[in-house]
C-alpha cells in the first residue's frame, strides 16, 4: 500500500541539507563530497532508518540513500536532520533507480544495499524488481571490482528469484542466510520495519554477492 502524499514534502526536500538535488553533478565525486574512501548506496531507503543508523555506526564511510517517493524521502530527510548525532557522511537522492548510471561513475560504489525492496509479486511486474537482471547489469557497471551487493528481505519468493538472477548474471554468492536475525548482528542496524517481522518470529532472508570472488593468492600458490 502506497503512502499518502504529504503536502509539505516537496518544499522540505528543496531546503534539506542532506538531500542532493542534482546528483548528476556529483558523478565521480561522491567520495570527495562525503569525505570517505568507501561508498555505500542503499536503493529504496524508505523512511531512512537504515541510512541514519548505519551512517552513525560507520562515520568513516559515505552513505547514500535513494528513494523515488517524495513523501517517503521527505520523512527520511527530516529524520536524519532532526537527529542530534549525525555527521556529514550521508546524502539522499530523490529519484528512480532507473537513472542510477547518471548519478554514479563506473566503479564508484563499494557496497550496494537492497533492503526490503518492493517484491512486485505479479509475474508481469517482475522486471520492476530491483534484483531483476536489468538492474543487476547497471549495478555491475557502477560497483568496483572488489565490491559487493547486500540484500535483505522478508519475502521468500523475491529472495529465490534474486538468487537465480544474480547466479545467471555471473555474480559470486559469498553469503546466504535463510534466518538472518536468529542470531544478533550488532554490526547491522535493525529498522523499525524489520523489527516487526522479527517480533513475529518471521525469518529475514539475506545474501551477499561479490562482483569478483576473493582469492587468497598465497593459498592458491600451495
Amino acid at each position: 500500500m502506497r503512502m499518502r502524499k504529504l503536502p509539505w514534502a516537496a518544499e522540505y526536500l528543496d531546503q534539506a541539507a542532506v538531500v542532493t538535488s542534482n546528483p548528476c553533478d556529483h558523478q565521480g565525486c561522491w567520495k570527495q563530497k562525503l569525505h570517505t574512501d568507501e561508498l555505500h548506496v542503499e536503493i529504496g531507503c524508505g523512511k531512512g532508518d537504515y541510512l541514519l543508523e548505519m551512517s552513525k555506526m560507520y562515520p568513516q564511510s559515505g552513505w547514500i540513500g535513494v528513494e523515488k517517493d517524495q513523501s517517503v524521502a521527505a520523512i527520511a530527510a527530516r529524520k536524519y536532520e532532526q537527529a542530534s548525532d549525525t555527521q556529514d557522511n550521508a546524502s539522499i537522492i530523490v529519484g528512480d533507480a532507473q537513472e542510477i548510471e547518471t548519478w554514479f561513475e563506473s566503479g564508484e560504489i563499494d557496497v550496494l544495499h537492497l533492503n526490503f525492496s518492493d517484491p512486485w509479486p505479479k509475474k508481469r511486474a517482475h522486471k520492476k524488481r530491483l534484483s531483476h537482471a536489468a538492474f543487476i547489469a547497471r549495478y555491475g557497471r557502477l560497483i568496483q571490482d572488489q565490491g559487493e551487493i547486500q540484500m535483505k528481505t522478508d519475502n521468500a519468493s523475491l529472495f529465490a528469484f534474486s538468487v537465480l538472477q544474480f547466479q545467471e548474471a555471473g555474480w559470486f554468492l559469498h553469503e546466504i542466510d535463510l534466518d538472518y536475525r536468529r542470531e544478533a548482528h550488532e554490526e547491522d542496524a535493525v529498522t523499525e520495519y524489520e523489527q516487526r517481522f522479527m517480533s513475529r518470529n518471521q525469518p529475514i532472508y539475506r545474501a551477499v554477492w561479490k562482483k569478483i570472488p576473493y582469492v587468497n593468492k598465497d593459498k592458491k600458490k600451495r
